[in-house]
């Protein structure tokens, strides 16, 4: 984390909890934007500007020097979004008297997702299969990303008791701690109960609840998974610029979009933000079953 000056530490703390309790912003959300007023307090110290209240030229200057680091047009959106929000806190606050005009940029354009063919996906989980702990570790962890097309904060929030085994279901926690169930297809259940049975076992040395641990036992974090996929697509011969933290569920997307299923019940079954709030507690009835079973090429 970027160094703060110790007078701005209790200001950021409870933006934080605004952000969590008046925003309703998830944890990823808000860590993200922790990140991102530490860089621009820091940058603020630095050029020796008063970052209250986030004044609008110092805000352009702000990020033109993060456009000159080489970020992404995505990072300048975010940096800019994070700053209108502490600019809110601050006027709710009373620390500014009224809330400054700021830049805004462009939306962010959309981009296709990269995604890997089928039979790439084979060979991504075949290089898993090395005989080792950590493989049979991988070997689950990306089966049961790319069957029940998970995104990478999800994978890494799951707990042993949202398996359902007898219902042959899995609850997820996804954006905004919406709650989904998805269900636990025959080869995706058989590799997690593997996992678990005789895998975990050997990785959990300080009774974690957590489902996918690291080699030393503690909780798998989103850094962890993203070097696990590059290192196991380099394996596969799969160029890494084609890799990132999402690519087993945009894979999985598109792969069951190809084989027939229609996109409201992909939404549905990937918790989409489109979602109404009424289905936040999905639970998957036979007829979507069949359907899921059907069009998903892991059936």
């Amino acid at each position: 984390m970027i160094e703060v000056p110790e007078e701005s530490h209790k200001l950021v703390r409870d933006f934080a909890g605004y952000l969590r309790l008046e925003r309703g912003y998830s944890e990823n959300t808000i860590e993200a934007y922790m990140t991102d007023i530490a860089k621009w307090i820091k940058f603020c110290s630095n050029q020796n500007l008063d970052p209250i209240p986030p004044r609008h030229e110092y805000m352009s200057r702000f990020l033109k020097a993060m456009a000159s680091e080489g970020k992404s047009k995505a990072s300048l959106q975010r940096y800019a979004a994070a700053i209108r929000s502490w600019n809110r806190y601050l006027t709710i606050e009373g620390w500014v008297d009224g809330e400054q005009w700021l830049p805004s940029l462009p939306s962010k354009e959309q981009k296709l997702p990269r995604i890997l063919s089928e039979g790439e996906i084979e060979r991504l989980i075949s290089s898993c299969r090395d005989g080792s702990v950590l493989g049979g570790r991988d070997e689950a962890l990306f089966e049961l990303a790319y069957g029940c097309g998970l995104r990478a904060s999800e994978v890494c929030s799951l707990a042993l008791e949202d398996i359902d085994w007898r219902a042959g279901t899995l609850r997820v926690i996804g954006k905004g701690d919406k709650e989904r169930v998805v269900p636990l297809l025959g080869s995706v259940k058989e590799k997690l109960r593997h996992y678990v049975d005789a895998i975990r076992p050997l990785l959990n040395r300080r009774e974690e609840r957590w489902l996918f641990l690291t080699r030393t036992g503690r909780k798998l974090h989103r850094e962890d998974l993203w070097r696990i996929i590059r290192r196991r697509g380099k394996a596969a011969g799969i160029p890494s610029v084609r890799l990132h933290p999402h690519v087993l569920r945009h894979s999985l997307a598109t792969h069951m979009l190809r084989r027939g299923l229609d996109l409201r019940t992909l939404q549905e079954l990937l918790g989409h933000a489109s979602i109404s709030t009424t289905e936040r507690y999905t639970h998957l009835d036979l007829e979507l079953r069949d359907i899921y079973d059907k069009c998903h090429p892991r059936a």
